[in-house]
């Protein structure tokens, strides 16, 4: 698997997904369930950390553009 924090947030999202589908299908014993769950959790602050800095640059870009200008994009939806 690539390097978690080389990863984009699309690439994060689908690994995460197979994490999951590996988790939920079974067949894993105890310590393969733990490492991929381990993975997952890494790669999901992975993804909120891309999308908080999105966020940022979003407002900057909106205070930039319209003066300043702040709306909270609640994003743990």
């Amino acid at each position: 698997m690539t390097e978690i924090e080389e990863m984009g947030f699309e690439e994060s999202i689908k690994a995460l997904e197979e994490m999951v589908k590996k988790l939920e299908a079974g067949g894993l014993d105890l310590d393969e369930s733990l490492k991929v769950y381990e993975d997952a959790v890494k790669l999901r602050d992975h993804c909120r950390k891309i999308l908080e800095e999105s966020d940022r640059k979003v407002q900057k870009i909106m205070e930039t553009a319209n003066g300043p200008v702040k709306e909270d994009l609640d994003i743990n939806d």
